[in-house]
């Protein structure tokens, strides 16, 4: 099994959401590990928060179910149930369909590090649990079905 060289994978903050929703996660910063190794059946990440940011808006997905694991530094974890302290060392997962919003926020002073596992359906579907927002593989839609504009920001 060939080792990733991760240094070697470009690191990138970049986020498809609309505005004004991209500005909580200014500050994630992630690297997408499958591609650099030929993965093709399941997305993985590594993800660095930086203090302050989130790993997404709260959502959910249809058809992909998510792991996470944590390396280093820590985040809270917010979901429908509440909120958890997620230290190095801990697992986490969201089972497909679920429709328990959940995502990391680094309260901390200092960056976290996580590697995050996706499987099932990329191009799938899911909700936002707090703002008006759903999507379909890459789409951003308002929860009436209208859609976000095409526009991507940096």
């Amino acid at each position: 099994m060939p080792k990733i060289d991760l240094e070697a994978i470009p690191q990138t903050d970049a986020t498809d959401y609309p505005a004004p929703f991209h500005r909580e996660v200014q500050g994630r910063w992630y690297r997408r590990l499958g591609p650099a190794a030929g993965l093709t059946a399941f997305g993985a990440s590594h993800v660095v928060l930086k203090p302050g940011a989130w790993s997404s808006q709260r959502h959910w997905h249809r058809d992909e179910d998510e792991l996470l694991v944590m390396i280093a530094g820590e985040a809270v974890l917010i979901e429908d149930e509440g909120r958890t302290i997620v230290r190095p060392g801990d697992v986490i997962a969201w089972a497909k369909g679920v429709e328990n919003g959940h995502h990391l926020v680094n309260e901390s002073d200092t960056d976290c590090v996580m590697v995050c596992i996706s499987g099932g359906d990329p191009n799938g579907s899911g909700a936002y649990s707090d703002i008006d927002m759903m999507f379909e593989g890459d789409d951003y839609f308002h929860k009436d079905g209208t859609p976000y504009p095409a526009e991507r920001l940096p």
